[in-house]
C-alpha cells in the first residue's frame, strides 16, 4: 500500500508545479573561457553552472538536488552562436567507491597528484580539482538550504555526504542523487545506476539493523525513484525517456553465485507501485534463476512498463570473457543507457558509435553484383566481403570522431587519476567501442528471398528483381507478394535463419577486437537503438518486399511484415547464432497481448517463454504487454492516456509523448498471444 508520503510525493511529479520555479536565463561564460583548451573550457562551464544553480527544497524532501536552470552554462564561438558542449555518457560512473568514502578523500587524492606530477598531466588535474571544488561547494549551499527550508532529514544527510562517506540507506541515495545532478549539469548523458542492489545492500542491511522496518526503507527507495523521474524533460534523449536512468538487479558473481536477494525484490516491488518510467529495471539472469522470481518479474511485464530487461549470464560473462575482460570485471558487467554490456566505474566505452545497417550492405551488393553471380554462394562471398568493407569504413569514421573532455566524469571513472588523463584521452581502464547491428532480419528475409526465387526456383529474372526494386514494386504486386511469402527470420527456418548467422558471424569475427583510437577495441552487438527507423530511411526496396524507407523490426527482431507462428519459434530463430561472439548487447523485443497476462496461468506461460529463451542461448529480451486496439484509442484520445508506458527499444516512455514514427512502430510490432 502506497504511503501517503509517496503518494504526495507523486502527485507532485504529476502536476508538474514543480517546473514552475525553473529560468530560462542562460549563464553566458564567453569571456570566462575565451582561449582555453576544451579541458578547461569544460571545468570552468562546470563551475559557472552550478555557481548559478539555486538549490531549491521541495517542503518535507528528503533528497533533494531538483534543476533550478533549463540549461547549464554556455558560450559563444567565433560566429555568435550558442554552444552547448556535449559530454560523454552512456556509462556508469564508480558509485560504490564514493559511497564508502566520500568526495573529500577523492579531493585529496587529486591534490596530491596534482602536487607531483607530470606537466603533460598538470592541466588535467587542475581542471579535475576545480571541478570537485565546484560541486562540493554547492553540496555545502544544498545543505543551509535544506535546513532554511526545514528539511531537517535531507539537512542531517548532507552534514555527512558527499564529503563523507553514507552511513545509511538515506546518506547513500541522498549521495547518488547528488552525483546524477551534478553529472547531468555537467551534460553528461544517460549515466546508468549500475548495479544498485549490490552497492546499496549494505546501507540497507545496516539500517535493517540499527531497527529500521522494511516498509520504511521500501517507502524511501521509493521516494529515491521518485526523485529520478523529476528534470527528466531536460536530460538529452532521442525522445523524453530515453535518458538512460537504467539500473541492474541480481546477477552471478565470478563464482558463479547468484546475488539476487530480499533488497533487490524490495526494488522491483518499489517499482511496480510506483509505476513509472524510471528507473528501467534490467534482470540479471540465469538457466538456474528460480520460476518464482520469473513469475514475480513477469508481474512488472504485465503492469506495461516494458520492463524488466532480462540480461542472461550464462551468455553474457563467456562472452565478455571472449573479448579480453577478466573474469572478475566479466561478471560485474551492467547495461549502458539501452542495454549495451559494461564494466562499472572503469569504462569510458562508447558502446553506440556506430551501427552496421545490415540492409543498406544487401541493397549495394544487389545493385552491383546480382547480375555476376551465378550463384547463391558467390552472391553470399560477395555480401561477406562488403560486410568486411562496411565494417574499415565505419571503424575508420570513429577514429576521427572528437571526444569532448569530462574531468569531473572522469574522477569517477578508474584510471583516469591514476594515469593524470581525462576519459577523451583513452585514462579509463576500458575503452571499447561498440556498434550496433540493425535490420539482421531484413536482410536474412532478402537473401532468402533471392536464393528461392532466382537461383533455387528460377520464379523470375535478376533484371526483373533488380527493375522492381529500383520501382519500389511500383507495377510489380504480384511480384512483391511473391516475395512476402517466402520464408522469414522469427519462424524457426533454417534457409533464412542461418543467413543471418552467416551474416552475424562474418561481421563479428572481422570486427571484434580490431583497435580504436583510444587504446580499446570494437565490439560487434545486436542492437539497432532508433536506427530501425533511420538506418531504414536510407535504403530502398528490399528483397524480402519492405517498401522503401519502410522501418526494420527493432533490433534483434522480426520485420515488421513478417507472419509469425508463434513467440517459442521466433525465440528459436533468434538464438541459433552463437551470440557470446556478438556481445556489444541488443535485446530480442517481442511484444505479448496484454490479455495474456489475465490470469495466473498466463503469468507462468509468459515466465516459462523467458526461461526457454535462456535455456536455448538467448542473450537479451524485453516482453512488452501491448494491445493495439489501445495504443489506437491512446493516439486519436492522447488525453486519455497520458500514463500509457510503453518500450521504444532500449527504453520506456510515455506513449503520448513519442513522436508519430515510433508510436507507428509500436502499433504495427507482432501481438503474440499465449
Amino acid at each position: 500500500m502506497m504511503t501517503d508520503r509517496i503518494a504526495e510525493r507523486l502527485k507532485e511529479l504529476k502536476d508538474g508545479s514543480y517546473k514552475s520555479r525553473r529560468t530560462d536565463r542562460f549563464v553566458d561564460v564567453t569571456e570566462l573561457v575565451a582561449g582555453r583548451s576544451d579541458m578547461m573550457k569544460n571545468a570552468l562551464t562546470f563551475q559557472a553552472t552550478l555557481e548559478n544553480e539555486f538549490p531549491y527544497v521541495l517542503e518535507g524532501d528528503r533528497i533533494g538536488f531538483m534543476r533550478f536552470q533549463k540549461k547549464s552554462a554556455t558560450w559563444k564561438d567565433e560566429n555568435g552562436n550558442w554552444v552547448f558542449q556535449p559530454t560523454p555518457g552512456n556509462n556508469t560512473p564508480d558509485y560504490p567507491t564514493m559511497l564508502n568514502n566520500g568526495m573529500d578523500v577523492l579531493r585529496d587524492t587529486v591534490a596530491q597528484k596534482l602536487a607531483a606530477c607530470r606537466e603533460e598531466q598538470r592541466e588535467y588535474y587542475e581542471a579535475a580539482l576545480l571541478t570537485l571544488d565546484a560541486a562540493l561547494a554547492f553540496a555545502d549551499r544544498a545543505r543551509e538550504s535544506a535546513k532554511a527550508a526545514g528539511a531537517m532529514e535531507l539537512y542531517d544527510s548532507l552534514c555527512r555526504v558527499p564529503h563523507g562517506k553514507a552511513e545509511s540507506l538515506q546518506d547513500a541515495c541522498v549521495f547518488m542523487k547528488f552525483m546524477i545532478f551534478t553529472l547531468r549539469l555537467n551534460n553528461n548523458s544517460h549515466l546508468t545506476l549500475g548495479r544498485f542492489d549490490k552497492y546499496m545492500r549494505p546501507f540497507y542491511q545496516m539500517d535493517l539493523a540499527k531497527g529500521k522496518t522494511r516498509e520504511e526503507l521500501l517507502e524511501l527507495i521509493e521516494e529515491f525513484f521518485l526523485s529520478l523521474n523529476f528534470d527528466t524533460d531536460l536530460y538529452a534523449g532521442v525522445q523524453v525517456g530515453d535518458n538512460g536512468q537504467s539500473l541492474v538487479l541480481g546477477g552471478c558473481d565470478v563464482n558463479g553465485n547468484d546475488s539476487f536477494d530480499d533488497f533487490s525484490r524490495l526494488c522491483m516491488e518499489a517499482s511496480l507501485e510506483l509505476n513509472l518510467i524510471d528507473p528501467k529495471i534490467n534482470l540479471r539472469v540465469n538457466k538456474n534463476t528460480s520460476d518464482e522470481l520469473l513469475e514475480f518479474a513477469t508481474h512488472m511485464t504485465k503492469q506495461g512498463m516494458g520492463f524488466p530487461q532480462y540480461s542472461n549470464d550464462d551468455i553474457v560473462i563467456p562472452g565478455l570473457i571472449g573479448l579480453g575482460y577478466p573474469p572478475e570485471d566479466a561478471a560485474d558487467y551492467v547495461v549502458a543507457a539501452c542495454w549495451e554490456f559494461i564494466i562499472p566505474g572503469k569504462g569510458m566505452e562508447i558502446p553506440n558509435i556506430a551501427e552496421m545497417n545490415y540492409p543498406k550492405v544487401i541493397e549495394r551488393v544487389t545493385a552491383r553484383d546480382l547480375t555476376g553471380c551465378d550463384t547463391f554462394e558467390e552472391l553470399m562471398d560477395k555480401v561477406r566481403e562488403e560486410i568486411r568493407r562496411e565494417c574499415d569504413w565505419l571503424m575508420t569514421c570513429s577514429r576521427i570522431q572528437p571526444v569532448t573532455p569530462s574531468p569531473y566524469l572522469s574522477v569517477f571513472v578508474q584510471g583516469c587519476i591514476e594515469s593524470g588523463k581525462d576519459v577523451s584521452e583513452g585514462g579509463a581502464i576500458y575503452n571499447n567501442f561498440g556498434l550496433h547491428g540493425a535490420g539482421i532480419a531484413t536482410a536474412a528475409d532478402a537473401l532468402a528471398a533471392i536464393r528461392e526465387v532466382i537461383y533455387q526456383n528460377k520464379e523470375i529474372d535478376k533484371e526483373t528483381l533488380l527493375d522492381a526494386l529500383a520501382k519500389d514494386f511500383e507495377g510489380y504486386n504480384e511480384l512483391r507478394n511473391r516475395l512476402l511469402s517466402c520464408p522469414k527470420m522469427g519462424n524457426n527456418e533454417d534457409c533464412v535463419d542461418l543467413i543471418a548467422c552467416d551474416l552475424m558471424e562474418t561481421y563479428s569475427s572481422y570486427l571484434n577486437g580490431k583497435p580504436n583510437k583510444l587504446g580499446g577495441i570494437f565490439r560487434a552487438g545486436t542492437g539497432s537503438a532508433h536506427m530501425y527507423i533511420y538506418c531504414a530511411e536510407e535504403v530502398g526496396a528490399t528483397a524480402d518486399g519492405r517498401k522503401a524507407k519502410e522501418p526494420y523490426g527493432s533490433s534483434f527482431s522480426p520485420s515488421l511484415h513478417c507472419r509469425l507462428e508463434g513467440p517459442l519459434s521466433c525465440i528459436q530463430s533468434f538464438t541459433k547464432f552463437d551470440l557470446t561472439k556478438i556481445i556489444n548487447g541488443g535485446p530480442l523485443t517481442m511484444e505479448i497481448h496484454d490479455t495474456t497476462f489475465r490470469n495466473e496461468d498466463g503469468i507462468k506461460k509468459v515466465a516459462q517463454l523467458v526461461k526457454a529463451f535462456l535455456m536455448l542461448g538467448g542473450h537479451q529480451l524485453q516482453l512488452n504487454s501491448v494491445n493495439r486496439d489501445r495504443l489506437l484509442d491512446a493516439q486519436a484520445h492522447p488525453e486519455n492516456y497520458k500514463n500509457l508506458i510503453v518500450r521504444v527499444w532500449g527504453w520506456s516512455g510515455y506513449f503520448t509523448e513519442l513522436d508519430k514514427p515510433f508510436q507507428e512502430h509500436i502499433i504495427r510490432r507482432t501481438e503474440y498471444m499465449i
